[in-house]
């Protein structure tokens, strides 16, 4: 029989263990820090940590929307499926909108993705939301713009989209931003599971 590590208690202790050992975490907020120890876990890239970028709020703003029972926005089901229902401190709502009927349509009508256009259905309950988003730089573009057009800001936006295609650019225009809360991964790394694993994090940190 081939010989690894069969307990699992054993793998996540060393797995961490091996985070904080490979990783330079001494410039990231004590509050922040389990969370970028989760993005990286996620990623198994300990140098992740250079390219994260985070408001200084936004771990207190994610954890009062949530705990007051803001739902979590995402813009693919697969970000959405990477969210752990548990650790939600208050049953939260998980949205993701792509499959609305006529969303292929209305994303025709003005002219952007389906990702972009199912932020349309975001809009009731921006205020009070986490945002996820880690596919489609195109949602966060036009999530920035919709906030530039009068839409109030979410309680914080973990952007990370991945890509080639706007991706680092759309990552960068959050970083840039003074008046929101956010995480974001700037360059070209960021995915679902980055992603999931921030909100993971946010909303109830265990190690």
């Amino acid at each position: 029989m081939s010989e690894y590590v069969r307990d699992g208690a054993e793998i996540y202790r060393r797995s961490f263990a091996i985070i904080r050992s490979e990783s330079d975490l001494s410039s990231v907020a004590a509050d922040l820090e389990p969370v970028v120890v989760r993005m990286i876990h996620a990623s198994g890239q300990t140098d992740l940590v250079r390219d994260v970028v985070a408001s200084p709020g936004v771990v207190a703003s994610a954890r009062a929307a949530l705990a007051a029972g803001g739902p979590v926005l995402c813009d693919t089901n697969m970000v959405a499926s990477g969210i752990t229902r548990a650790r939600l401190p208050a049953d939260n709502e998980i949205r993701c909108h792509l499959r609305e009927p006529g969303i292929a349509e209305l994303a025709e009508r003005i002219g952007n993705t389906r990702t972009a256009a199912a932020l349309e259905y975001w809009r009731d309950d921006l205020d009070r939301a986490v945002v996820a988003i880690g596919n489609a730089p195109t949602a966060l573009f036009a999530l920035l713009d919709m906030i530039d057009a009068g839409a109030p800001p979410p309680a914080a936006i973990v952007g990370a989209p991945v890509g080639f295609v706007g991706a680092a650019e759309s990552c960068e225009a959050l970083a840039a931003r003074t008046d929101l809360e956010f995480i974001t991964v700037t360059g070209r790394r960021g995915g679902s599971a980055i992603t999931a694993a921030a909100v993971n994090a946010l909303a109830s940190v265990v190690e």
